[in-house]
């Protein structure tokens, strides 16, 4: 048998270890039907809510959970059940978004920093502490309040703000796998610049970026309902989480199912990815596991 078929058994024996270890991880398991419940819900949310979440009943203002109506109606009568699984679509999107956003201009550029090092380095690591002297949600707040209220400049925004985590992460890891016998051996055998990064480097050090993806999402939802709480995000009567606790503030003691079930949203979402990540990371890098 060659070297290549047994290398390639020992990465799909290797592959297949870290799935039974991450099936094993009953919290990270846990963590991934509550995110998938959430994605699904998302993506098929008109056919998912039983009401138009924008449609006030006038006749059914601040009506309890009931048959009807499964975790009440707001002051305008509105489906809350409705209009948390929009609420949820829209925190989906700007956590699936933003991420992207920030991995399009963080990861590239954390590349170049880690593989050159000099001036690139320099540059980029100056950039990178100058953002991250300011706490994530406060440079969120800022950014949506230059761009202007909408969902899409409050992605914008959290983006950005995570942009100098995916650097950090990603040019410690070109520091890391730059000096590794097989990217020496590829650069020796005539591998420009672009192969040893796409084809070495980039590949293995997916397993820290999707650990840091999966800590960027709820981050990203945290933000989201935060701006949308402050008017920054989403602007009614568009549904939200970050709106709906924002329009409950009125109701805490007449109806507090308003605040509960939002709440409990955000709450829910954000430690199904963060339980997902934990997961992860134990499998994937075990050098930062905690056992």
């Amino acid at each position: 048998m060659t070297t290549l078929a047994l290398t390639g058994i020992r990465v799909r024996a290797a592959k297949s270890g870290k799935l039974r270890a991450l099936r094993r991880n009953k919290l990270a398991m846990t963590g991934a039907v509550i995110a998938a419940v959430f994605v699904l819900a998302a993506l098929f949310a008109p056919l998912v809510a039983p009401y138009d979440p924008a449609q006030p009943n006038f006749d059914n203002v601040l009506a309890a959970p009931g048959w009807s109506h499964w975790l009440g109606t707001d002051d305008l009568g509105r489906d809350q059940l409705s209009r948390v699984v929009y609420g949820a679509r829209a925190s989906m999107q700007v956590g699936v978004l933003a991420v992207v956003f920030a991995f399009i201009i963080g990861v590239p550029l954390g590349l170049l920093a880690g593989y050159y090092g000099k001036l690139a380095d320099s540059v980029v690591s100056r950039v990178t502490d100058t953002m991250l002297a300011f706490p994530f949600l406060v440079l969120a707040v800022g950014l949506a309040a230059v761009l202007g209220p909408s969902l899409t400049n409050a992605t914008i925004a959290i983006g950005i703000s995570q942009i100098p985590a995916v650097i950090r992460i990603t040019r410690a890891e070109t520091l890391r796998l730059k000096h590794v016998d097989y990217v020496a051996a590829a650069v020796a055998n005539g591998g420009g610049d672009g192969t040893v990064l796409f084809r070495h480097i980039l590949p293995n050090a997916s397993s820290a970026l999707v650990v840091q993806a999966t800590v960027g999402i709820p981050a990203a939802i945290i933000g989201e309902a935060l701006l949308s709480f402050l008017g920054l995000g989403v602007q009614p009567p568009e549904p939200s989480l970050g709106v709906m606790l924002s329009s409950a503030q009125s109701f805490l003691a007449p109806a507090p199912w308003m605040a509960v079930f939002p709440g409990l949203a955000v709450v829910a979402a954000t430690l199904a990815f963060n339980l997902l990540g934990d997961g992860l990371r134990d499998v994937l890098d075990p050098r930062g596991a905690t056992r």
